[in-house]
């Protein structure tokens, strides 16, 4: 066992080391660099060829993180390199000239500084590599000579201790003595090779190894001292990085987050635990800020959060979430004012436009870290609510109130904001699935458990973190709106999207749904709140703005209508919220009479789509047993009728609005609404008081066909009196869609011949006159509508799915003369049938000829030909085979009769004026 713990201690060492030269070898490519450009503003100088900027403007060296050179233009140098060019370190910061290049005239400036194409080998054969495998020859020479001596039994334990905690002593003063006196310029200009900062950290991991072999191997000291010792050993490694550099911070910071569990006792103390890692944060965060680190802040904020996450989930049953709440609530703030704090704003400047540059905002490791090992022990704790009680649940939403605060703050804290908004999210959504899961009814003895009966404090909870977002939200958009647009836009959804959002959830699984006071007078209060913030918004907009223009107070009102919304759902139920919830959508338009506010109009088009989610949800709207069997004259009639009503009289109010948007938004949505009421009122009528589970038939679905064809000829008028896209468009897209259903439910699915349906006992107002003859007589009209005004592709569609309804009704007409209501095709056919069959086919396409060549119809013309090619080739090759005797004869005299007065026909009368016959018609090219 004891062998085992001394190879702990060795790979533990090892791995300090390497992570300490790795951190050094990240920083030698970027001073490699500054390097030659010194050298080369050294040769001008000697030359007497120095440009202007060399003395007056230090070139920033040793910017340890991307995020920092992103977002500062001109920043402070870091610890890590040199401050100082060698000239002016050598001059007192003044360029010595002779007389001679003082009469020199002045040189260009030098071009921008570039990245060297080549590394100097000799840099790093004689100044970097002895130092980083120095510093691993020292690790592993004291690794072994401490295995030498416990292994040869040479000194006691006592001894050996004493003598490695004097030689990590000696190390430590050594990178001291370097630092100061030895060679001072050599480690500004080889500030990534870190001959102090090696020797410095050899003696913290020594002390440290000693400090942890003394109570872990020997029991020289308890687990109290050990742990204070490391503590102090760790910080002051932390304190000497303000020295050495972040590399040393790092293992610092790596020692105190080690340390408690290296030194653990049977009974841990958890405010201790984490008392200390609270102030190891502060430590990191403070020498950061003196040095503008960003790498340690951000394995600062990873380690701590880790120990949080642990906590959290580990702990045993009824543990106290108050010390890791407070820890995470000091790293907030401190991220907040500590590092990178205010200042850091001034020096990063304006933010830059675009959704990249806004979720990449400088600095993203630090923002990015704290949001993410925040956000996880909050939402385990939300996780254990049904086991720990109420205090997990505020101390969770006191973790996300906290982080969305720093978002707040800071025009920096983008990720924050969003991370605590989607926490806040997953928050109730993980408290409402626990106690669903904690009320299920589970036998015990025979006995279901009894559910909880109450949910005051998740309500409360709940309902005060999303009151909380709206007045930070609040508060982000009077700081900051005019200074950072893009994230106040985020700021004013967040702050009517979280509250909302919080509210609806904690309703459906928490409320009462017949009349809930709690909910419905919070949406009733935020609503208020956000039209007032929305007023105070607008009165704010600069005069060279467009209001349409200002996203933040239009958002801000869409959030007070979704407020109001909550509130109707939580207070009203069933036809009365939808009712409801279409007339506050006209109140807000209505409103345009008192403020102008170009989102005003758009909560109406919201109302519209809301009540078309809620008619979604439960078409009957008020339970399919209370609905009633009475046809149109029931609850579906003001339940629907009254929101489309108030739709298409916003459309019309929106007629002449400048903001063609929503116009044409609200022409259509008001089309649609339309629709859809008279559609389910038919339905509700052809099926006998019912909504759903009856078999289509082809009754019904004729209905939807005549409905969305006239809808498709409606829109083709209205846009003729009043142009619009939405009019356009819609009426081709109801046609198209008219003409889907006719192809595939009209001509196969419910046609009779293959269904089997009755037809009906009249003889000529039956089903075949429903589902045929009138839908071809609306796609007629529609066709004769779009002439000159549609795509011709689109009219020849509605012309041949026209000519192929009347087609089939002549058709399964003869058929049902001869067999009767049932025209199934089992029956089979008789001869007077198919002669009937032929008969008719020539009469109706003599007719379209007629009609075609009196309207100047180039489609029915070709109608025409089809439906005689159609007869003739039914004539040759079923007549010829089916019929006998007379019938046969007369078919095909008859047959003959029709085509030669055809020809006739277009010989006499479409002759064109030169004698020469019509090349577009029909008949030449039959």
């Amino acid at each position: 066992m004891r062998g085992v713990r001394v190879y702990l201690i060795d790979i533990l060492l090892v791995i300090l080391v390497f992570f300490l030269v790795s951190q050094n070898r990240k920083v030698s490519a970027r001073v490699d660099g500054l390097e030659r450009e010194l050298g080369e503003v050294k040769r001008l100088v000697v030359e007497g060829v120095a440009p202007a900027v060399a003395a007056t403007s230090p070139m920033p060296a040793g910017i340890e993180d991307a995020d920092m050179a992103l977002g500062e233009a001109q920043s402070a140098p870091d610890s890590d390199a040199a401050t100082q060019s060698p000239h002016d370190a050598g001059t007192g910061g003044k360029i010595e000239t002779t007389p001679e290049a003082e009469d020199a005239p002045s040189p260009a400036p030098l071009p921008a500084r570039q990245r060297p194409t080549r590394e100097n080998l000799e840099s790093y054969l004689g100044a970097r590599w002895p130092v980083w495998v120095g510093g691993v020859a020292l690790a592993f020479g004291g690794i072994f000579l401490v295995r030498y001596s416990i292994e040869s039994g040479l000194l006691g334990p006592g001894t050996r201790l004493t003598l490695a905690a004097l030689f990590g002593l000696l190390l430590i003063g050594a990178g001291e003595l370097v630092r100061r006196r030895a060679m001072p310029r050599i480690s500004e200009l080889y500030a990534n090779a870190m001959i102090p900062g090696a020797l410095t950290a050899a003696g913290s991991v020594t002390l440290l190894g000693t400090v942890f072999a003394s109570y872990a191997f020997y029991g020289f000291i308890g687990p109290g001292t050990a742990f204070v010792l490391m503590a102090l050993v760790s910080l002051a490694t932390v304190a000497l990085s303000l020295l050495h550099g972040q590399a040393l911070a790092g293992l610092g910071l790596l020692g105190s987050l080690v340390t408690p569990f290296l030194v653990s006792t049977g009974n841990p103390n958890p405010d201790a635990l984490f008392l200390f890692l609270s102030v190891t944060w502060l430590a990191v965060s403070a020498a950061s800020r003196i040095r503008r680190w960003t790498v340690v802040p951000m394995l600062a904020n990873i380690g701590t959060g880790l120990w949080a996450l642990i906590y959290a989930t580990g702990a045993p049953q009824g543990f106290d979430p108050m010390p890791v709440t407070l820890m995470l609530i000091v790293m907030i703030a401190g991220t907040a004012f500590l590092w990178p704090g205010a200042a850091y704003i001034r020096r990063i400047g304006p933010p830059r436009a675009g959704i990249r540059a806004l979720l990449g905002r400088p600095p993203l490791k630090i923002t990015l870290s704290i949001s993410i090992m925040a956000a996880l022990p909050a939402l385990m704790m939300g996780v254990r609510q049904a086991d720990e009680g109420d205090m997990v649940v505020f101390a969770g939403a006191a973790i996300i109130a906290t982080l969305a605060a720093l978002g707040s703050a800071r025009t920096y804290a983008v990720w924050p904001t969003l991370i605590a908004a989607g926490s806040a999210f997953l928050s109730i959504v993980a408290s409402a699935l626990t106690w669903a899961n904690y009320a299920m009814p589970m036998p015990v003895d025979g006995q279901p458990s009894p559910a909880p009966l109450s949910f005051t404090g998740e309500i409360a909870m709940f309902l005060l973190l999303g009151a909380v977002f709206t007045l930070l939200g609040f508060g982000f958009l009077r700081r900051f709106r005019h200074a950072d647009k893009q994230f106040s836009i985020v700021w004013a959804f967040l702050m009517g999207a979280v509250p909302v959002t919080l509210g609806f959830i904690s309703f459906f699984n928490f409320g009462n749904f017949f009349r809930d006071w709690t909910h419905g007078l919070y949406g009733l209060g935020l609503g208020l709140v956000m039209l007032v913030a929305a007023d105070w918004l607008f009165r704010k907009t600069a005069e060279n703005v467009d209001a349409r223009l200002d996203w933040p107070a239009n958002i801000v009102v869409a959030g007070s209508f979704a407020s109001l919304t909550l509130a109707l759902h939580a207070l009203t139920t069933g036809i009365v919220t939808t009712i409801l919830v279409s007339i506050l959508g006209f109140a807000y338009l209505l409103a345009l009479r008192i403020r102008p506010w170009p989102a005003l109009p758009w909560m109406m088009a919201a109302a519209v789509m809301i009540v078309f989610g809620r008619m979604t949800w439960e078409p009957t709207l008020i339970g399919q047993n209370s609905l009633g069997t009475t046809p149109f004259f029931n609850a579906l009639l003001p339940g629907y009728g009254i929101p489309t009503l108030l739709a298409i009289v916003s459309a019309w109010m929106l007629r002449n609005s400048p903001d063609f948007r929503v116009r044409n938004v609200m022409q259509a949505l008001a089309s649609l609404s339309g629709l859809i009421t008279v559609a389910v009122l038919v339905h509700h009528a052809m099926n006998g008081g019912k909504l759903s589970g009856d078999t289509p038939t082809l009754g019904e679905q004729s209905v939807y066909t005549l409905i969305t064809i006239g809808f498709s000829g409606i829109l083709m008028t209205l846009d003729l009196k009043s142009p619009s896209p939405v009019f356009r468009f819609g009426s081709m897209i109801a046609g198209v869609i008219a003409t889907v259903n006719v192809l595939s439910l009209h001509v196969f699915a419910l046609n009779p011949f293959f269904s089997g349906e009755d037809t009906g006992p009249w003889p000529f107002v039956n089903l075949l006159l429903l589902g045929y003859l009138l839908p071809a007589l609306a796609y007629a009209l529609v066709a004769y509508l779009a002439r000159g005004r549609r795509p011709v592709p689109y009219v020849a569609m509605l012309a041949v799915a026209g000519a192929v309804l009347g087609f089939l009704w002549a058709t399964l007409s003869v058929r049902r003369f001869w067999q009767g209501t049932n025209i199934a095709d089992w029956k089979g056919f008789i001869a007077g049938e198919t002669y009937t069959y032929s008969v008719v086919w020539l009469v109706i396409g003599v007719g379209l000829l007629a009609l075609g060549s009196r309207l100047d119809a180039k489609s029915l013309r070709l109608a025409s030909a089809g439906l005689v090619l159609i007869a003739v080739l039914k004539v040759f090759l079923v007549d010829m085979s089916n019929l006998e005797g007379i019938l046969r004869a007369v078919s095909f005299i008859g047959l003959g009769a029709v085509l030669i007065g055809i020809g006739l026909f277009y010989q006499r009368i479409l002759l064109k004026k030169n004698g020469e016959p019509d090349a577009d018609s029909p008949g030449a090219t039959t």
